[in-house]
């Protein structure tokens, strides 16, 4: 029998808006220190500058005015769940193919000026966060729409640092959405309870079918930071290298996620 599905975590909608919009403030006030030099440096992602990593973490949160405008969705049952947003989205992630972002306007504090307006004013800061947007990936509700951006924030912010050498400040909020989301992915991608994934101090999952822990310490304990989770999940470092690198630990046979990694990519 296969191991029954957990239900799915459910996020705050006021918190998590607020989190999407402190994470987006730490970003909009580095790039509002950034040179033309910088602007112009190489990042991981292809062939995309730093200038197009910019526009495209303003495009990432001005969706969510961009979909608001939109009819919404016949209902009840959203298409796409917060659980299945990664695998739908991993099409779109780090693809080298991928154009760079076509919002690469000049003016990139006037850009990010409009898509925080735009976002004040069209997502409420109250209610439940149920309505329905028509995504990229199928409608999603609004709340987990906002999870997503948590993610997408998240992962951008440490792409910047990791082209530029900054320490663009990460929210906690936002860095426990982003962290739970992707450690939930991993259990719903290998349910079990044979290994233990812990993420402190925001997630611990279990996953991988065999031998059930129960009491005491779990015989299978993968344990690293929130920072390499994230880059382990979307495919920013390996397996391997974060081992031999002392950024996991691993211990038991069973406590090998390289299999199942990237979760993005």
């Amino acid at each position: 029998m296969p191991p029954a599905k957990k239900r799915p975590r459910a996020y705050d909608h006021l918190r998590t808006r607020t989190a999407v919009l402190a994470q987006y403030a730490h970003v909009r006030d580095a790039v509002a220190a950034l040179t033309p030099e910088q602007l112009a440096r190489p990042t991981r992602l292809g062939d995309w500058t730093v200038r197009d990593l910019v526009a495209h973490i303003a495009q990432g949160l001005g969706s969510v005015s961009r979909d608001l405008a939109l009819p919404e969705p016949p209902g009840p049952k959203p298409a796409t769940t917060l659980l299945e947003w990664p695998p739908a989205v991993a099409a779109f992630v780090r693809d080298p193919e991928a154009p760079a972002p076509a919002a690469a306007r000049p003016d990139l504090l006037a850009l990010y000026g409009e898509v925080e307006a735009a976002f004040l004013a069209d997502v409420p800061a109250t209610g439940t966060g149920d309505r329905l947007l028509p995504t990229l990936v199928g409608s999603m509700r609004l709340t987990d729409y906002l999870v997503t951006r948590t993610v997408e924030l998240i992962v951008h912010t440490d792409d910047l640092n990791e082209a530029l050498g900054l320490e663009i400040p990460y929210d906690r909020q936002a860095l426990a959405a982003c962290t739970r989301l992707l450690a939930d992915t991993l259990a719903d991608r290998a349910p079990g309870g044979s290994v233990e994934v812990r993420v402190p101090p925001f997630a611990v999952v279990q996953c991988i079918g065999g031998p059930k822990h129960t009491r005491g310490t779990p015989p299978n304990v993968v344990e690293t930071s929130p920072l390499t989770w994230i880059r382990l999940a979307t495919g920013r470092t390996e397996w391997a290298r974060a081992l031999e690198d002392a950024e996991v630990s691993a211990s038991g046979e069973r406590a090998d996620l390289a299999a199942l990694l990237p979760l993005l990519a």
